[in-house]
């Protein structure tokens, strides 16, 4: 038996970025490899996996985006009505459940919700009305509750997971397509009292500031609305910061400077004590294409010419992969992730954008990949056992119209609008990949007809699992790509699998249940989009008793 049990308290997950018998973070731990060092489930045997328990919520909006967190075997799970659900991990028994009273009226963006986060005895959520929530972790009931911004006046409210990091959760937020100025706030657990707040669009007087045309930094978008890292050792939090607003009309927006438009399209490293920025890197400057940076921040330790630095590996919507220290935020080096690109032509040895095809104002424009992204949020992962990341990506392209608009607080302001085309030669598709994230080489390609919106989950099995918008639960070889094992879960895929242990045995769980804004914005180049099928079951399978 190749097991690897381990009983590790949450906080030695600090020290790797590997999982073993619990999920406790979003991103598996605060360092975001979505791995799991159990290897009870490999490559031998994954063709014996079978379901043993399933879990259905009830809540059918916007599909089931959550990630599941599991410690010591009690499984905490979201969905998009913000309504939380304990479980037994090892059997699905219902523990608790903590039911959200609905918002009156229309919220942005619609419910969705992606995650929960547990600590000192408590989860805590994000609710779809811009609420911070703090559940008792063995009862459910409500402990503390508090209101980050009035969603109707900001445009804004939170679908991501928050980060637990020491005795603060830190919570983001959406309205990058809003006129909303967005930051990131830290909260007491004990309390919910404000701790800081940073805001990713510089006021006047601060560093940034004068990135920005006249008072359009009031309304500048930067929403943070998915999940950021920590790293213990440097104390530092990495954040992913979204595009500025309007999103296609930059005219009224962006300065001459070189970093336009501050710290949109960045990442940023903040003093986790007091939120001060330490250093920020923008990948995308004046962005044009609602190519937001807010994905995930993988942290690991690599050999780069020929000397080990702590690095940060980071997806962007735009379809590229950045790659910085992360001690400093000094650019290392970048490659695409997607084969239909012309937004650019490439990047500089130093990290600069080359070559730029910008939306005309009243015309159409072309651009690959599209505003749904050569990737959406759905997240990748490493495994220290290959070296190589493993990412989704979608090959679609678009029609690009960008026209100026007046911002109205809280009110839409893409400042133009799109439509998905499929990519110059052959049609829309999607597909796994195994990178270096050093060398920037691809290893292997798994193709797929329709796209693939599930995060990547990987294991010392050496797999890789994810899910299809048509129910197909799989998992491929993580050393050659090869497709294993799939079973037909009866839904699409659109949230994170995480695997865990309990009495010895592992398991690995996924949410099934099509949907999402992005999922809703591919019908033109895949109308059998509609037919895709919602739900909101949590599937869990492991081998027959027997077979471990």
């Amino acid at each position: 038996m190749r097991f690897l049990f381990a009983l590790l308290s949450v906080c030695a997950f600090a020290e790797d970025g590997a999982t073993r018998q619990n999920w406790p973070q979003h991103g598996g731990t605060n360092l975001f490899w979505r791995y799991s060092a159990l290897d009870q489930i490999n490559t031998s045997n994954v063709k014996r996996l079978v379901p043993v328990w399933a879990f259905q919520t009830g809540d059918y909006e916007m599909g089931f985006q959550a990630t599941p967190i599991v410690i010591d075997g009690v499984m905490y799970v979201s969905t998009s009505r913000s309504n939380v659900f304990a479980l037994d991990a090892a059997t699905g028994r219902l523990i608790w459940q903590y039911k959200y009273p609905a918002p009156r009226g229309a919220v942005p963006y619609g419910p969705q919700n992606r995650g929960v986060a547990v600590a000192a005895g408590k989860v805590f959520l994000g609710t779809y009305d811009d609420y911070v929530v703090a559940i008792d972790q063995k009862t459910g009931a409500e402990s503390w509750k508090v209101n980050v911004e009035d969603t109707k006046q900001c445009g804004c409210n939170i679908t991501g997971a928050p980060l637990i990091v020491k005795d603060l959760v830190i919570v983001g937020g959406t309205g990058g397509d809003s006129a909303h100025r967005g930051y990131l706030t830290a909260f007491d657990q004990k309390t919910g009292r404000l701790r800081w707040r940073f805001y990713t669009v510089p006021g006047p007087g601060e560093k940034g500031h004068e990135t920005w045309k006249g008072d359009s930094w009031k309304l500048g978008g930067g929403a943070t609305w998915m999940t950021g890292s920590y790293d213990p050792e440097l104390n530092l939090v990495y954040w992913g910061v979204g595009n500025a607003s309007s999103d296609f009309f930059a005219e009224d927006r962006a300065s001459s400077s070189e970093d336009a438009n501050l710290y949109t399209n960045s990442v940023i490293a903040l003093d986790a004590d007091t939120g001060k920025l330490r250093w920020h890197y923008q990948e995308v400057p004046k962005d044009v294409w609602d190519f937001d940076s807010a994905y995930e921040s993988v942290l690991i330790d690599r050999e780069v010419r020929g000397k080990l630095r702590k690095l940060l590996v980071h997806v962007n919507k735009g379809g590229f992969t950045f790659v910085l220290d992360r001690a400093n935020g000094e650019f290392v080096s970048a490659f695409p992730i997607v084969d239909n690109y012309n937004w650019i032509t490439g990047v500089t040895e130093d990290g600069k954008l080359v070559g730029r095809k910008e939306p005309v104002a009243g015309q159409a424009t072309y651009i690959c990949p599209g505003a749904a992204g050569g990737k959406s949020w759905n997240q990748i992962a490493y495994s220290p056992r290959t070296g190589f990341i493993y990412t989704p990506s979608l090959e679609v392209c678009n029609d690009l119209v960008a026209d100026r608009q007046e911002a109205k607080e809280g009110a839409s302001f893409f400042g133009g609008n799109f439509i998905m085309k499929p990519p110059p030669k052959g049609p829309a598709h999607s597909h796994v990949d195994a990178y270096d994230p050093v060398t920037g080489k691809r290893q292997w390609s798994f193709p797929y007809k329709y796209a693939l919106l599930a995060s990547m989950l990987a294991t010392a099995g050496d797999l890789v699992f994810t899910g299809d918008p048509e129910g197909n639960f799989f998992a491929l070889d993580a050393k050659s790509g090869k497709k294993l094992w799939s079973f037909q879960t009866g839904a699409g895929h659109r949230g994170s699998s995480v695997s865990y242990a309990v009495n010895g045995r592992q398991y690995i769980a996924t949410p099934t249940g099509w949907g999402s804004l992005v999922s809703n914005a591919l019908t033109p180049v895949w109308p059998e989009a509609e037919t895709f099928r919602s739900g909101s079951t949590l599937m869990v399978f492991a081998l027959p008793e027997d077979g471990r």
